[in-house]
């Protein structure tokens, strides 16, 4: 409610009462700012993100742009000082910042200085942060107790994951494996922190600590649900194949004829434009769901095409693969992308039209997209935007995307990953 005094019918001020049903509800803010210095972005996200969120903040996530990367051991102080009462914190560096700007629009600034921080009121939720090295990690053999014990988050909570990893030192594949075995029905969402070049200058934030290798993250239980987009960006070229024989990720058969055969075949199939295109922008799709007749959008996991063996026919590709497995080559660009994420977009739209509104959401996009693969700025984010005008955004172009895709959790390249944390 608002309160308002005056004396002798001059306005003193106002005064804003949170009210006991907007405590109880979930909100989310977002702010991003520009300014080169760290001392005066950290006070102006601050300042604009708790003013838009009116209630106590349970969660801080904050990314800053790789401008700032000597200035990183600075910002936890300076963002310390100023959210006394917060009370976990996570974040991690970025070759690109995405956020909220102080006119309402969304902004993806690569190579500038940038920090964007989302604030969020969970009421009735469990905000477990935890950090974790590679030494850590449980064998891939090891019961699902171990990695439990790793969390410390039983799976009876059903905990929401967020995940922000070093690119260099986190082995954050075994960890996705791991999570997936031990808490099975989770979400989890994340990305790959960029900008540093060498190992050592990444810069991974949890609470008062800044890290500089393994892997950060936040599990929420509770009154929460973790929605996904995974815009992976192709579309699929010919028809699918079935692996004959393969040498774990080397495909050596397909509908038992050598792959290179099959995939010049295919090439010589395609118009001309698409002919140039799988020059440079071949990929190679695997389906997850061995048992679905009728395959579309959604249904493959998207792998890079490493490269090809002319003497047996074979091919290689950035995945393990099995015998009976069936691909389908993709291609990408621009165009498919757009509309790859634009079909996402209203599919969760038109599927979420009933639930409550009361959301944040968090971008996880690869380095490859923005306005090097589109030719203009705040695409991904401007078209959820479009569709999911209510929700505050914020995010970070990363070095590889967490996400589900058909159950299981991946880590993705050329992709736009959206967490959309909300109540059930």
């Amino acid at each position: 409610m608002l309160v308002r005094t005056t004396t002798n019918r001059t306005l003193v001020c106002w005064w804003y009462y949170p009210t006991v049903e907007l405590m109880t509800k979930m909100q989310w803010a977002n702010a991003l700012s520009t300014q080169s210095s760290l001392e005066s972005a950290v006070a102006e996200v601050v300042e604009r993100a708790t003013s838009i969120l009116r209630s106590p903040a349970d969660l801080a996530i904050v990314f800053i742009s790789a401008a700032f990367t000597s200035d990183y051991p600075r910002l936890l102080p300076l963002l310390q000082e100023k959210l006394t009462d917060i009370k976990v914190l996570i974040g991690c560096g970025g070759g690109g910042i995405v956020g909220v700007s102080a006119w309402g629009e969304m902004q993806e600034l690569e190579d500038s200085p940038a920090l964007s921080l989302s604030l969020a009121h969970l009421p009735d939720v469990k905000i477990q942060a935890f950090h974790i090295v590679p030494e850590e990690l449980p064998d891939l053999d090891s019961p699902p107790q171990t990695w439990v014990d790793l969390i410390g988050v039983e799976p009876d909570q059903s905990p929401q994951f967020i995940l922000l990893s070093d690119p260099f030192s986190s082995k954050i594949n075994d960890l996705l494996q791991g999570l997936d075995f031990a808490y099975p029905g989770s979400v989890v969402v994340g990305g790959l922190a960029s900008g540093g070049s060498t190992p050592g200058l990444t810069g991974l934030f949890c609470n008062h600590s800044l890290y500089r290798e393994g892997t950060i993250g936040v599990a929420l239980s509770g009154n929460i649900v973790l929605e996904t987009i995974v815009a992976q960006g192709c579309r699929p070229i010919g028809k699918p194949y079935q692996v004959s024989s393969s040498d774990r990720n080397i495909i050596l058969e397909l509908d038992e004829k050598p792959p290179l055969a099959q995939l010049r075949q295919l090439i010589d199939s395609l118009n001309e434009e698409d002919q140039r295109l799988a020059q440079t922008a071949l990929f190679i799709g695997v389906t997850r769901d061995e048992f679905k007749q009728d395959l579309g959008q959604g249904d493959f996991l998207i792998r890079n095409l490493l490269g090809v063996d002319p003497s047996v026919g074979a091919i290689a590709i950035g995945d393990r693969i099995r015998p009976g497995q069936r691909i389908q080559f993709h291609l990408r660009d621009a165009q498919t992308s757009a509309e790859d994420l634009e079909w996402w977009l209203q599919k969760y739209q038109k599927s979420n039209q009933s639930q409550p509104q009361e959301a944040g959401a968090l971008m996880f996009a690869c380095l490859g997209r923005g306005e090097g693969l589109y030719g203009k700025p705040n695409f991904d984010s401007g078209l959820f935007r479009r569709y999911l005008n209510d929700i505050p955004l914020g995010g970070f172009f990363c070095s590889g995307e967490i996400g589900p895709v058909s159950g299981s959790t991946f880590l993705h390249g050329y992709t736009s990953v959206f967490g959309i944390c909300r109540q059930p």
